[in-house]
């Protein structure tokens, strides 16, 4: 299976990876579309003419950030929904709300190296969020992208992934000290293995999923790190919004990823499976493609939304 290798790279944008892209017709939902890569990923899906939903948490932020999209790109069809990912109530409200086919999902909400915290399922915050609420989303609407006939799924993910391989036994940290780095690397991890198992397990409805790290970018994002990220990253890799949304903006809409799922990408192009921490942004850790902990991961997510619905 070779890689996938596109024209585009680190400099390039989301309006350049999307040009010459028409997707009138089409219907995206944008999680975390309120702000910073969520919303120039939202902006760029409206500019190629599909309608967008922002699915946000904040919804006066998000009808604030669909008024400005709606107002720079002259697609009116920029709509705005409420979804706390924490909340598997406000996930199911969403999900059963929808109808019709859905062609893009781009699970792109994410919190990072947050303090200890858990919902009041007991789920540790950063696993809930980054995971297990996209997991929810992503089956809750299975029978919108199965309608589509070639529906598309993109996850962003990180290279803090190399940090943590998902700890089967202890997804919640209740035996091990809390660690915001790991925990972060966990749900990142889980984030690949969401992409490689949602590929291979809806193959018959023609779903795709690819995760990718958008690179190294000052958004909102850093807000728990102290120092507008982890401060290890040299300033000439660190990019605009706008080319952090590209690889999002390629996997969403890009002729090239026709039928291809499963794949991790970085700066638009698959990056090299790696058997230890690469040290640069660049590396997929070998644990988070592979197949069998793709299927472990499902069946632990689909037993802990049980458990919690009771």
């Amino acid at each position: 299976m070779s890689a996938i290798t596109t024209p585009f790279g680190f400099s390039s944008t989301a309006a350049e990876v999307a040009a010459g892209v028409d997707l009138t017709g089409r219907r995206a939902v944008v999680t975390g579309a309120s702000s910073g890569l969520g919303a120039e990923t939202a902006r760029v899906l409206a500019v190629t003419g599909a309608e967008v939903t922002l699915a946000v948490r904040d919804r006066a932020a998000g009808e604030r950030t669909a008024k400005d999209i709606a107002g720079t790109t002259g697609n009116q069809d920029v709509r705005v929904a409420h979804l706390d990912l924490t909340d598997p109530a406000s996930v199911t409200e969403f999900t059963a709300a929808w109808r019709g086919p859905l062609h893009v999902l781009v699970n792109n909400a994410g919190v990072m190296a947050s303090p200890e915290r858990y919902t009041e399922q007991g789920w540790e915050w950063q696993f809930a969020t980054n995971h297990l609420g996209h997991f929810a989303l992503a089956t809750g609407l299975h029978h919108a992208l199965a309608a589509d006939g070639a529906a598309r799924i993109v996850v962003v993910s990180s290279s803090g992934h190399q940090r943590s391989p998902v700890v089967w036994d202890d997804v919640n940290f209740a035996f091990r000290p809390y660690d915001p780095w790991l925990a972060y690397g966990q749900s990142k991890t889980a984030n690949v293995l969401f992409a490689v198992e949602a590929t291979r397990r809806w193959a018959g409805d023609n779903i795709t999923a690819n995760a990718l790290m958008p690179g190294a970018i000052h958004t909102n994002l850093q807000r728990h790190t102290g120092d507008r990220g982890s401060g290890s990253v040299p300033a000439e890799l660190i990019k605009t919004v706008e080319q952090g949304a590209a690889t999002s903006v390629l996997l969403a809409t890009s002729p090239l990823l026709d039928g291809v799922g499963g794949r991790y990408f970085v700066d638009c192009n698959e990056t090299e499976v790696v058997a230890r921490r690469s040290g640069t942004l660049h590396g997929v850790a070998r644990y988070a493609v592979d197949p069998g902990n793709g299927r472990r991961l499902w069946d632990l997510s689909q037993d802990l939304l049980a458990r919690a619905a009771g």
